[in-house]
């Protein structure tokens, strides 16, 4: 895979350990690299799904004051509505915000907000339609 157009977002956490676990369970990620800063000690994780060179890197900080909410979120394509579903549903059970499932049609798809450990939101959806429509259109 060659590091060419989009290769990462960054957000900041107070838990490493934390977003590790969530980002496993709600996006199918698993760590592909971890370091410490030299300077400041904090950790550096960065996360992957293993379907493109393409990672979440996690900032260690003390207090996170930015955070992708409103209409600001990461997304990740589930397989079917009964995933959104399921996904929605563990998240109410660890007692996450989490907003939908909503049917919004083509191209949007079947959608669902849930909020990860600092706040930042996780969009998880069935039939948006990205990969068809980049598919189309081409890289150019």
């Amino acid at each position: 895979m060659a590091d060419v157009g989009l290769t990462h977002v960054a957000l900041p956490v107070r838990d490493v350990e934390a977003s590790i676990a969530f980002y496993g369970r709600f996006a199918a990620m698993r760590v592909v690299h971890r370091r410490a800063d030299p300077e400041s000690g904090h950790r550096v994780v960065w996360l992957g799904d293993g379907t493109r060179a393409f990672v979440v890197v996690l900032l260690e900080v003390e207090a996170v004051d930015v955070r992708l909410g409103g209409f600001a979120h990461l997304g990740v394509g589930c397989a079917s509505r009964s995933e959104v579903d399921g996904l929605c549903a563990l998240a109410r059970r660890e007692g996450r915000r989490c907003v939908g499932p909503t049917d919004s049609g083509p191209p949007v798809g079947y959608w669902a907000i849930i909020a990860d450990p600092d706040g930042h939101n996780l969009e998880v959806s069935f039939g948006q339609e990205v990969g068809r429509t980049v598919g189309e259109r081409g890289a150019g």
